[in-house]
């Protein structure tokens, strides 16, 4: 399982919202629902969330082993 609890902490330390990521950064509220309900998004979204904090994907999501 992906989780986006990395994203949250980027966020807020950049001082970044969800509102920002919508209305600034231009990523569809589909793609902000998504992510808040742990839904899948795409590697283009990923990398343009990466860019908009200056981080790597590692430092937005974690995958979480079901199995344990």
């Amino acid at each position: 399982m992906i989780s986006y609890k990395p994203l949250f902490k980027r966020m807020k330390e950049c001082q970044g919202t969800t509102y920002s990521l919508i209305h600034k950064h231009g990523i569809n509220p589909r793609t902000v629902n998504n992510i808040k309900n742990g839904r899948g998004i795409t590697t283009y979204t990923l990398g343009r969330l990466c860019h908009i904090l200056n981080c790597t994907p590692n430092d937005i999501i974690e995958f979480i082993d079901d199995d344990h």
